[in-house]
């Protein structure tokens, strides 16, 4: 069997001895670094500091108290004002901040998110929808911490609708304020972090009312709690939401509001404002485009969300297979020796396809991240650029949201008893991460988002097209001809590849033929999708309504499929920025495994819809264990160009503790045998 150090000696150079391809470490580490490494690399430095992490088996009172004090910290140490106004003492530096930002998860995902709420939501609120004025007058004290804030959106009967949440702001002429209501308990802004404890001001978000119009979602700054006292001021309420299932360092709570007067100037009014007679006026005609225009500002949580989660899934994994390269169970091969678990194919297959789809979303997401800068630095940031921005993170964050959990779980399972304990922290990340998958956008409704933009393209490319058209374009679309509904091709495979299994895996290995498989299930799914729904819009409500539930769920696997394809198309770009060939043939391996795993994963719809023959997906699977094969030797090396270290980490599975136990036995049972001591097995007597 193989030892655990054995791999490519040389991490430099294109191949290892005896021909076989090496992984450069140091660039492979340095292009997941990305754009902003300098800044990552910062960031990891940061986190690194004991004053930051978590300490396990604090109450929720001591986890909170301590998570604000590590705010503080983060203000000292210059790590929180990349994003905000260079004349204000930040860096105009919006991707830097979020490559800065998500680095914390590794610390404390706690801290993570209540920086978040401080300064990537309450602090972001008010500098992406206020204006200079409100600029000046708040943000110096958000950026030191001396007004902890609230992100208050969401309501208890209202979480992804925002646009038909319950809270009102209506304008009083005479007075000149406006005046905020939760009008019933579910209009109770719910769930929000520093609302319990912390929160000494909110930028809540109510349906604006003037002169008896309601002119929808805007938002406003309203400071909630005595600064010296710390209790609330008068016509504010709140409870405490208490322990939750993750992430007990932040202050969860509910607020209301009964007749809260706030001054006119306190509404955020970068995309409506009011008057002092009460006349609305918005640079943005369309009611529906300023709402998504608004919200659309505060897309940062979902980008960093998606970034956070894929760092969590470097580290169960630079765990997990650490650990499995030393841990030795069972002596299947030998009379003497136990295997190590990595070398056991299950293993394999179980860590090296989340792996190879880590560094799927790893690529994807700094794709993303220089979407988000290019629209945030204002060098594309045209309204359709902000759309696709919207739509990309959209697909992203539920799919390494959704992986982080799986990944999580699976490294805990595959380190045994020992990956239960908190000591290695599966268990603690998989609990904080897990409301990840539902906040900043439920990734079922953000996939339904992606669905509708889906729809919405496909109907403008056939806007002057007829049914009839349409209809054949969802035969022929892919292949220009009807084999895909008569099985021809799936006939056609059969014969090419009957009794030459290389073939069918030398197709499927391909790049253009993974790329073909991957994109034409997407346009199908969609066009079928499109067929179904079309001349809806023209129906009454209801009808219209129903016609589109019940295609709901295809609309939402489609979008999924989207993602899918748009994270194997960012690992092959990455791809082609690799100069080292050793290192180029490894990831190609790895964006295979990626590729055909979701093709696995599919093979019904492939073989239903005649896009796959019977021998063509048989091979799948073959061609998959033979990549875990070739990838094994480099399974280190790619988790070590995850760039993460023990004090990263901090699982006492990763520190070679178990290869020194391994060891340790190895040597008692080998002095045994050579002494002769050893007791004869009775099978043998």
């Amino acid at each position: 069997m193989t030892e655990v150090a054995d791999r490519p000696s040389d991490t430099t150079a294109g191949t290892a001895d005896g021909g076989q391809p090496a992984v450069d470490v140091a660039a492979l580490g340095e292009q997941l670094l990305g754009k902003w490494a300098d800044i990552r690399r910062q960031a990891r430095e940061l986190a690194a500091h004991p004053e930051l992490h978590k300490i396990e088996g604090l109450t929720h009172t001591e986890h909170r108290q301590r998570t604000f004090g590590q705010l503080r910290y983060l203000v000292d140490n210059g790590g929180v004002h990349r994003a905000f106004p260079a004349d204000l003492g930040g860096s105009d530096d919006h991707g830097g901040n979020i490559a800065g930002f998500e680095e914390l998860v590794t610390a404390d995902p706690s801290l993570q998110i209540k920086a978040g709420v401080q300064w990537g939501l309450f602090g972001s609120a008010v500098m992406h929808l206020g204006t200079g004025g409100h600029h000046r007058k708040w943000l110096p004290g958000i950026m030191n911490l001396d007004i902890p804030g609230c992100f208050a959106m969401t309501e208890t009967g209202h979480g992804s609708d925002v646009a038909s949440i319950a809270t009102t702001a209506t304008y009083d002429a005479g007075t000149q304020e406006f005046v905020i209501n939760t009008p019933f308990r579910g209009a109770w802004k719910d769930y929000i972090g520093n609302a319990a404890v912390d929160g000494l001001a909110a930028v809540v978000f109510a349906q604006l009312v003037t002169r008896g119009v309601n002119h929808g979602v805007h938002a406003f700054y309203v400071d909630l709690r005595d600064p010296d006292t710390k209790e609330f001021l008068p016509g504010i309420g709140g409870e405490d939401d208490g322990v939750k299932g993750g992430l007990n360092g932040i202050d969860n709570g509910r607020l209301h509001f009964s007749n809260v007067r706030i001054p006119r100037s306190n509404l955020l009014n970068r995309y409506g404002d009011v008057d002092a007679d009460g006349h609305y006026s918005s640079p943005i005609a369309s009611p529906g485009r300023r709402f998504f225009t608004m919200l659309g500002t505060l897309v940062q949580g979902r980008v960093s969300l998606d970034g956070a989660a894929v760092a969590a899934s470097k580290l169960a994994l630079k765990t997990a297979i650490t650990y499995a390269t030393e841990r030795r169970q069972f002596n299947s091969s030998s009379l003497t020796e136990e295997e190590v678990l990595l070398d056991y194919q299950r293993h394999q297959r179980r860590l090296f396809t989340r792996l190879a789809t880590t560094y799927a979303a790893a690529f994807a997401h700094e794709q993303l991240l220089q979407r988000f800068d290019d629209v945030f630095s204002g060098a594309d940031c045209t309204d359709a650029d902000r759309q696709d921005l919207e739509t990309l993170a959209a697909a992203l964050k539920p799919l390494s949201t959704w992986h982080a959990l799986d990944t999580l779980q699976e490294c805990r399972e595959a380190c045994g008893g020992a990956g239960f304990l908190i000591e290695n922290r599966f268990a603690s990340l998989r609990a904080d991460l897990d409301v990840y998958v539902t906040f900043e956008g439920d990734n079922t409704v953000l996939l339904q988002l992606v669905a509708k933009r889906l729809l919405a393209d496909y109907a403008r490319e056939f806007r002057n097209v007829n049914f009839g058209v349409l209809a054949r374009y969802v035969v022929n679309q892919a292949a220009g001809t009807a084999i895909h509904r008569t099985g021809l091709r799936g006939v056609a495979q059969f014969v090419a590849d009957t009794g030459l299994p290389q073939k069918a895996a030398i197709a499927l290995r391909d790049e253009e033929s993974q790329r073909a498989l991957l994109t034409d299930r997407v346009q199908t799914m969609v066009a079928e999708a499109a067929t179904s729904l079309r001349g809806a819009n023209r129906l009454p409500q209801r009808e219209a309504a129903a016609v589109f539930n019940r295609h709901q769920n295809e609309l939402i696997d489609a979008a999924q499929a989207h993602a899918e394809l748009l994270q194997w198309e960012a690992f092959t770009e990455a791809l082609a920025q690799v100069g080292d060939p050793g290192t180029k043939t490894v990831l190609t391996w790895l964006r295979d495994l990626f590729g055909l795993s979701l093709i696995e994963k599919n093979l019904s719809w492939y073989l239903m819809n005649g896009r796959l023959s019977m021998q063509r997906a048989r091979a799948v699977g073959g061609y998959i264990d033979r990549l875990l094969v070739k990838i094994r030797p480099h399974a280190l090396d790619l988790v070590d160009a995850f760039g993460y270290g023990p004090e990263h980490l901090r699982a006492a599975i990763a520190t070679g503790a178990e290869k020194l136990r391994q060891d340790e036995a190895r040597g008692f049972y080998r002095v045994q045998r050579a002494s002769g001591s050893a007791p004869i097995d009775e099978k043998s007597a």
